[in-house]
């Protein structure tokens, strides 16, 4: 399940860094790749030669190699993993991770890193049970981080209690079920009506061509099939896809153009309580569609279409929402990003945004996987790691129905 799966180990300080070698020996064993990032504490617990014959690749301990100008680039490798496990994740690493202090190639790693993150920790019974220990287990998981419990048994200080790092074929089977697993709704929308738009619109030149966008629709698709699977009717309006639904309480309204979809939006808008407008509709449509099609003319090297603005769904929407509904929009931005989100938040009428940026690498149209910002109206931001649409669509929902 792991195969050709990209993870990093981290390795700190800790008397359980012995483990971390069985744990790359069973990662590279499923055929995952695996580089190891250590601290320099850590190279005194186990040696990185061994790390880097386990993993087949150099082990990584300092920002530049040996004086040479070699620099191990961080962001890149926080852009590299699938994920990062910190195993073991010791008391020390806990309190940087959890307060952003980056004062080694692990922690900077930890802070470029956008995709998910796995702690082990690992330290002695009382050091663990610290106020401040669990304080900063509790904040690391406010921030969207995993917590691989601490297991139960003979320290080695002789203590016998919580504090041992996990065994690392029982890591291993976290992070499989973790990496491999589809997400679960822990939200509850059942007996709820909910209206979602989703992919892009087309907009008719004449009977062949037409003014479209990139948008693939996963996203709206990732939100109807959250819905539906925590109990809710959810009544998908989309603009032309490849993709299919898989849910029986996904019933999808097929439609083209901005007029269309605001008219099958419009039909079921007074009976949600939860619309979320995922679509990306154009802005502007040709003021006339030619019945034929438009061919070449000899010695004319230009064609002029005139434009002119389609209905605005957000806004038309925005105006007669109720009190009792939930109004959820989407900002896809190439400047100005938290700016023109939150613009169009109070513009619109809607109680949250997400915010999505072109900007970003393996963000926005046609990718599997997204980076958002999530807006409430008081201005209040959940900032959420490049991850799976679909992942992403049970955070969103988890979220908007938490408040």
């Amino acid at each position: 399940m792991l195969k050709g799966k990209k993870i990093i180990i981290g390795v700190t300080g800790s008397i359980a860094a012995y483990k971390s070698a069985l744990l790359v020996r069973l990662l590279v064993k499923a055929e995952a790749e695996v580089k190891v990032v250590m601290t320099a504490s850590a190279s005194e617990f186990i040696s990185p030669l061994t790390l880097a014959t386990l993993s087949k690749n150099p082990v990584l301990i300092d920002f530049v190699q040996d004086k040479t100008g070699v620099w191990h680039n961080h962001v890149e490798l926080g852009l590299w993993a699938d994920a990062l496990v910190i195993a073991p994740a010791s008391a020390n690493t806990l309190a940087k991770c959890a307060n952003g202090l980056c004062d080694n190639l692990l922690t900077a790693v930890y802070l470029s890193a956008r995709c998910p993150v796995l702690f082990a920790p690992a330290m002695d019974l009382d050091m663990y049970k610290h106020p401040a220990t669990q304080a900063n287990l509790q904040k690391i998981q406010s921030f969207g981080q995993q917590i691989i419990p601490s297991e139960y048994g003979e320290l080695a200080s002789g203590l016998v209690g919580e504090g041992r790092m996990a065994e690392p074929e029982h890591i291993l089977q976290l992070l499989a079920d973790f990496l491999t697993s589809p997400p679960r709704a822990t939200f509850d929308l059942t007996g709820k009506k909910v209206l979602i738009t989703a992919g892009p619109t087309q907009e008719a030149i004449d009977p062949v061509r037409f003014i479209s966008n990139h948008s693939s629709g996963k996203m709206g698709y990732a939100l109807a099939e959250a819905a539906a699977e925590a109990g809710a009717e959810v009544y998908l309006v989309s603009g032309p896809t490849h993709l299919s639904v898989q849910h029986p309480n996904i019933h999808r309204l097929s439609v083209s153009s901005a007029q269309t979809m605001y008219e099958a939006a419009q039909k079921y808008f007074a009976q949600a309580q939860i619309i979320i407008l995922a679509a990306a509709v154009a802005d502007f449509t040709p003021k006339s569609i030619a019945n034929q099609k438009i061919k070449k003319k000899e010695g004319e090297n230009t064609m002029v279409i005139e434009l002119t603005k389609t209905i605005d769904i957000a806004h038309t929407l925005g105006q007669i929402k109720t009190q009792n509904q939930i109004f959820v929009g989407f900002a896809l931005e190439t400047e100005n990003e938290l700016e023109n989100a939150l613009g169009k938040l109070h513009r619109k009428n809607f109680d949250w945004i997400v915010l999505n940026s072109l900007n970003k690498p393996g963000a926005g149209f046609g990718h599997d996987t997204n980076q958002i910002t999530l807006i409430n109206r008081e201005g209040e931001m959940l900032e959420f790691p490049l991850q799976s649409k679909q992942a992403l669509a049970y955070e969103i929902w988890k979220n908007i129905m938490a408040c």
